[in-house]
């Protein structure tokens, strides 16, 4: 959620935060401070509301010119979105500043504490209490780094915390534990943030900070230890995208580009998969092909999109790789008392590879012993490294809040893995399994043929831009594409928004039906025969109740033509991968009826890309 950027080195560090706060803006924010380090003292700026609101402040009072700085975007948590609880938050005596991502659960025993010594916290929000900390630390530690290890060592919860000291003009100091914190390494310049997008203008070299570490910036290097101050190992890697895929490239929003940049992200998460033996690859699994078939269970864990994704997975693990397979919202996982056992793998599905509810259900699936499986779009993230193995899912960076090119890589990632199951397990026959991803090959042109037919679809969206709400109906996979229909709507337009079962349809859902309500309807392909009838029946119910009918079906499917008010052709593929073309349809429509609506459809309100606290 938070975005963090702090910097040391030549350039004008107040710049350079700047900049990067501008480019962390897709991970939702409520307010936006800075501090800058400039002849000993701490100059310090903050202001609720969009990031242009502290540009304008900055312009009209400029602090001093520095090379130090740091900065912060503040999602809510204790306190209101106001000036006060904005960060950077500083101690009593103005000389240590702190920013801060997640939440510090025992803030409140630790604020009592610090009142009672005579200090005096001026906001709501529980970082305040580790600038304080770090005042009384500081005159006993050896320098600004040994108090934030002392300090760590008292919280309790998941943070990223930055601090600077005006007792040493070079050095910013970083700490995380179950947040994400990532080091940019230049020349004669080093950066900290929470995301690689804060510095990638400026350096593509990386550092991945470990589980519970602190680490000493410097403009002529960076060390890194855990809490009890030991030197700790760390992993260099190069990002291999550049500051234009951050870009929105001619586009007006960030979310037209990634759309559109779906079947480029389609077809790179799928290279380098078959081997010249015609066989299937996944070189980041780590988990080795016998203990695969020792798994007698799958459980898929994942929040929100992905665990849509999740759950269209279950039906192709189910079929192809003949494994019994649940699949959890990571939220409610740990907390029900699961059944696992060194047989179950666990697969966790999160685009940013921070989501905590997932985190804490793979900390928790560890504990039992369970293989662990991760779908994760971004390298160098948490996610990846608590796993025991990896798919990475190659869409490269997605800025804009609501997940689309994410969720096609991921529905890509999830075959891949069910294949590959059925390769190892022996469920299907090699000439099979390279059949399918031979038809999984042919995916980003046929969503390319689907972008190319959408301004209907962009029509059609505008024209509904007054409707209060909109149902969405499948049956098996679509089941899963309504739900995530439905999703995307709430998301971006703000409007009530449903997804349904369509055979539940009967079960109580109908009685919303009145006359003229959209209803979308995702219809099977006719090879299922038995499905594709029972849907073209509820369509028929629907529509004779005075439902607006909206039906995505394949190309030449005259069987839903005379029930259909608008019809919705996409190109006709097998039925499990019917939800790689079925989906795009559903992210141009909520896209632009946001649109049509004045919504900001890269940062709908009170959302975030990633969630980093449960």
């Amino acid at each position: 959620m938070c975005g963090i950027v702090g910097y040391v080195g030549a350039k004008p560090a107040l710049d350079v935060v700047v900049e990067g706060l501008a480019r962390l803006e897709y991970r939702g924010y409520d307010s936006a401070g800075v501090a800058v380090l400039a002849d000993g003292a701490l100059a310090t700026a903050k202001r609720a509301g969009k990031l242009v609101n502290l540009r304008t402040a900055l312009a009209e009072e400029p602090p001093p010119a520095g090379t130090l700085g740091m900065g912060h975007t503040r999602w809510a948590t204790h306190g209101p979105p106001n000036d006060r609880n904005a960060h950077p938050h500083t101690d009593c005596s103005g000389t240590v500043a702190v920013i801060h991502n997640g939440i510090i659960e025992n803030f409140a025993e630790l604020r009592a504490e610090l009142e009672e010594r005579g200090h005096k916290l001026s906001s709501d929000t529980d970082t305040e209490a580790v600038a304080h900390l770090l005042e009384d630390e500081l005159a006993s530690a050896g320098g600004l780094a040994e108090a934030m290890r002392r300090v760590c060592a008292r919280l309790e919860g998941a943070f990223t915390l930055v601090a600077v000291h005006t007792g040493d003009a070079d050095l910013v100091v970083g700490a995380r534990r179950n947040s994400p914190l990532v080091v940019g390494v230049g020349d004669g310049e080093n950066f900290l943030a929470s995301d690689v997008a804060a510095f990638i203008a400026h350096t593509r070299d990386a550092i991945e900070l470990g589980q519970d570490q602190v680490v000493e910036l410097r403009s002529g290097g960076v060390t890194v230890t855990d809490f009890a101050g030991r030197p700790a190992e760390v992993k260099e890697y190069h990002v291999d995208w550049d500051v234009s895929a951050a870009e929105k490239g001619g586009y007006d929003y960030f979310m037209l580009k990634e759309i559109a940049e779906q079947p480029r992200a389609v077809a790179d998460t799928l290279l380098g998969r078959i081997g010249t033996d015609g066989r299937l690859h996944l070189d980041e699994m780590r988990i080795s092909d016998q203990e695969l078939r020792e798994v007698d269970k799958i459980i898929i864990v994942a929040c929100g999109t992905s665990y849509h994704a999740g759950l269209i997975a279950k039906y192709a693990i189910e079929h192809w790789a003949g494994l019994p397979c649940e699949v959890e919202l990571a939220s409610e996982f740990r907390y029900r008392d699961p059944i696992l056992s060194r047989s179950t793998l666990v697969i966790a599905i999160s685009q940013s590879g921070e989501t905590m509810d997932a985190l804490m259900a793979v900390r928790h699936a560890r504990e039992q012993h369970a293989k662990l499986l991760g779908i994760c779009n971004v390298n160098g993230s948490t996610l990846p490294r608590e796993c025991d193995g990896v798919l990475y899912t190659h869409a490269g960076p997605e800025i804009a809040v609501a997940s689309t090119k994410a969720f096609l890589t991921q529905l890509v990632a999830v075959y891949l893995i069910a294949l590959y199951l059925a390769q190892v397990r022996g469920t299907k026959w090699g000439d099979e399994v390279f059949a399918m991803v031979q038809l999984l090959a042919q995916m980003p042109e046929k969503v390319d043929k689907v972008l190319e037919t959408m301004e209907p679809v962009r029509e059609l969206a505008r024209s509904l831009a007054g409707e209060r709400c909109v149902l969405f109906l499948g049956r098996h996979v679509g089941f899963p594409v309504a739900l995530e229909g439905a999703l995307k709507l709430k998301e971006l337009a703000y409007m009530h928004a449903e997804g349904f079962a369509a055979g539940e349809l009967k079960h109580g859902p109908i009685a919303l039906i009145e006359e003229g309500l959209p209803v979308v309807v995702v219809v099977p392909p006719r090879a299922r025969d038995v499905l594709h009838d029972k849907i073209v029946s509820n369509i028929q119910e629907i529509r004779a109740r005075g439902a607006r009918t909206i039906v995505i079906a394949e190309e030449g499917d005259a069987s839903v033509e005379p029930y259909a008010d608008t019809l919705i052709a996409v190109p006709a593929v097998p039925t499990l991968l019917q939800p790689l073309v079925t989906t795009v349809p559903l992210q141009v429509f909520a896209c632009e009826l946001a649109t049509a609506k004045g919504h900001d459809v890269d940062q709908p309100r009170n959302l975030a890309k990633s969630v980093t606290v449960e």
